[in-house]
């Protein structure tokens, strides 16, 4: 393995990506597998995660600015009282998580394969695909165990858990305790907050959408139930994961383009997910209508959404599509490949997806470190965006207006 490409793995390992230029299951050792595996668990929590518990177990403080920066990148609540207990309880969930997932894997694996590998297979999986990685020890990705139904209902339930957000799946703890003692406690159902309902609602709606369009648009199975099944696993894996059950470089055109969507909108905030978010999609759609209706504010959930977030959810969707463009001109420069390939691995390297037509192991060295600088401005980019005020500022010039023809 060049360095190059041990680099390619690296970034793709901690932006949670999954782009690989060598095959990792026989590319690398057992040991290289361990670090990559590392790298995906350390960029699946959060590097500001991991900072944030190393300075309170070094006893140091972190500023209200600081904690608030990592409190908005992963959507919670109140920064000052609920910091340490906010990043105790995603470690905890996360581990939890995991631990099921890989014992529902190693359940699916065993009856075919050896104890060990079943094992290491489980553990690997469940961490990559919780992570939204993407990652697999074997060849061809999951294409070998798509008649295994256990096996892939769990990756995709690790997958949806991963991509919906650290505050969600703390929200959705609390709703099904509450319902599993509202008996003896009498405790009211939760009410879920506006970010958790949009964050389910379009998540929902894309997984439904996107394997209806993909069933419609052709897979690689012929049967109707093998058909519906692929379909669905697309869908769920293509917004964050970037597993794959069927050879993705042998779907139709309009398979593909439904996949390029899916990348480009990705999970939702505060997750192992990369795109521009759920929540992003749902206030542009907000904005959008309240403009086609002529009215002033944008409403969500029967509320208000705030035109600071509205302007930040303008600036970045703007990046991100100036962004992907600009890599699209790149790739087509640098690559001998169809504008569809070349658009198909720009999208899944900046939405953190991994999902490959399988362009990205014939890449070329420009081409490969285009892709890594936009693995990693996808995972950073977007939380940077989010993170920052974009404050209206009034200049010391004031200008008349000028009215400009458009359509």
């Amino acid at each position: 393995v060049s360095v190059l490409d041990a680099l390619f793995t690296s970034t793709s390992a901690v932006c949670v990506t999954g782009l690989v230029t060598v095959d990792t299951g026989t590319d690398y050792t057992l040991a290289g597998q361990w670090i990559i595996l590392t790298l995906i668990q350390l960029g699946g929590i959060g590097i500001l995660t991991f900072l944030a518990l190393a300075i309170s177990a070094m006893g140091r403080r972190m500023d209200l600015q600081s904690k608030a920066a990592v409190e908005d990148s992963l959507y919670q609540g109140n920064v000052a009282s609920q910091f340490s207990e906010n990043f105790r309880r995603i470690v905890k969930v996360v581990a939890l998580i995991e631990l099921a997932g890989a014992l529902a894997l190693f359940a699916a694996l065993v009856p075919g394969h050896a104890v060990g590998h079943s094992m290491y297979s489980a553990i690997f999986h469940s961490i990559s695909a919780f992570c939204n990685a993407g990652f697999s020890v074997y060849s061809d990705s999951l294409e070998g165990l798509r008649g295994n139904p256990l096996f892939l209902i769990t990756i995709m339930t690790l997958i949806f858990m991963g991509g919906i957000g650290h505050a969600v799946l703390g929200e959705l703890a609390i709703a099904v305790r509450r319902r599993l003692t509202r008996r003896r406690t009498g405790a009211s159902p939760h009410r879920f907050s506006l970010n958790a309902k949009i964050a389910l609602k379009v998540s929902a709606g894309l997984i439904i959408i996107g394997a209806l369009l993909i069933g419609l648009s052709g897979t690689t199975s012929g049967d109707p139930v093998e058909r519906a099944s692929e379909a669905l696993f697309q869908s769920v894996s293509a917004r964050t994961a970037g597993f794959n059950s069927v050879p993705v470089g042998q779907l139709p055109l309009g398979s593909l383009f439904v996949l390029v969507v899916l990348m480009f909108i990705g999970g939702s905030p505060g997750s192992c997910a990369g795109g521009i978010k759920t929540t992003t999609l749902a206030v542009w759609w907000a904005r959008f209508r309240a403009t086609f209706r002529g009215d002033f504010r944008a409403v969500l959930g029967k509320r208000y959404i705030p035109e600071e977030i509205g302007r930040k959810v303008t600036m970045l969707i703007g990046l991100a599509l100036t962004w992907n463009l600009l890599g699209v001109l790149v790739l087509s420069w640098t690559e001998d490949a169809t504008l569809s390939q070349v658009l198909f691995e720009q999208v899944s390297a900046f939405g953190t997806v991994g999902l490959s037509t399988g362009l990205t192991p014939e890449l070329s060295v420009v081409g490969k470190l285009w892709i890594i600088l936009t693995m990693f401005v996808g995972r950073l980019g977007p939380v940077t965006i989010a993170m920052s005020s974009v404050k209206t500022r009034r200049g010391s010039v004031q200008y008349a207006e000028g009215r400009v023809m458009i359509g």
